[in-house]
């Protein structure tokens, strides 16, 4: 005769629910942002229902990814920009118009800056709140949010769509970008394929590939004192596609002017991959909630 089993039975504990929704975030479908066409991706922290008007407006992060100025792959970095959403922070990753389709400088420009101002036009929808948008930004994405910083409002580069819209941010984050396009690109100007770039971004006469290269160059921009928002830029010493003394010439201009401004090297980095060490990332994400607060 078999033994009846007796099972043991442990009690079952309990954990606690999240009705604030805190630590969750959703990414939603593309955006067209611009009647040319252009589109966001927008990460924002959970709303319950998809309700925003019932929760507080956020701060935002404006994202360009680095493309030399062609189009950005606004998925490349989602998984580390997912968690400022997942921390209360909206964050819109944008694609420009690609200078390898004949779109000249200041193109991309214009266009992240009507993405700004489609967003603060649109800030009760998605509950951002307008006051509080910083810019982040990698490579040529860095040069995009540094000449952001530096030409907040500036007429002659707002296009009229969203154009009661101010396109200023309160303060920028770049990494490994372009600051000083002249010091950078000049001295390979005799080159078929450098040409065939410049023309690209500046136009096909040689004649006008000096100025367009100052005007597109954060270095060249910054005046004494202007209002200038908050900098942070990082730069890889292994860099072997923008010089790491790019990032210095606009440390050391910003500083001249009397900007607050901060600059980190990354040590042995090169452009992307190993760059983005745990200590990089914290440091970022602690300056742009600064930014934000």
């Amino acid at each position: 005769m078999l033994k009846e089993e007796k099972i043991m039975l442990q009690e079952i504990p309990h954990l606690p629910m999240n009705p604030a929704l805190k630590g969750q975030a959703e990414m939603l479908p593309p955006i067209v942002y611009s009647e040319n066409g252009q589109e966001l991706t927008l990460l924002l922290p959970w709303a319950a229902n998809d309700d925003r008007s019932r929760v507080a407006p956020c701060p935002l992060i404006l994202f360009v990814q680095g493309s030399a100025w062609t189009t950005p792959n606004r998925g490349y970095e989602i998984p580390m920009l997912s968690h400022f959403a997942e921390e209360g922070i909206a964050v819109a990753t944008v694609s420009h118009r690609s200078t390898r389709d004949g779109h000249l400088f200041p193109a991309f420009l214009q266009d992240v800056k009507c993405a700004i101002r489609f967003l603060r036009a649109h800030a009760s929808d998605y509950a951002i709140d307008p006051a509080r948008i910083a810019a982040f930004g990698t490579s040529s994405g860095g040069n995009t949010v540094c000449l952001l910083g530096l030409t907040g409002d500036d007429p002659a580069l707002k296009t009229a769509e969203y154009a009661a819209e101010s396109d200023a941010v309160c303060g920028v984050v770049a990494c490994f970008a372009p600051t000083d396009l002249p010091a950078m690109f000049a001295p390979a100007k005799d080159f078929p394929a450098m040409q065939a770039f410049l023309a690209s971004c500046f136009g096909p006469d040689p004649a006008k590939w000096d100025e367009g290269m100052r005007t597109a160059s954060p270095v060249c921009l910054v005046r004494d004192g202007a209002d200038i928002p908050p900098f942070l830029l990082l730069h890889g010493t292994g860099d072997p596609v923008v010089p790491y003394q790019q990032m210095e010439a606009l440390y050391t201009r910003l500083l001249q002017a009397g900007a607050r401004v901060s600059a980190w090297y990354v040590d042995g980095a090169e452009h992307e991959g190993n760059f983005w060490s745990p200590e990089v990332r914290d440091l970022i994400r602690r300056t742009l909630h600064e930014y934000l607060a």
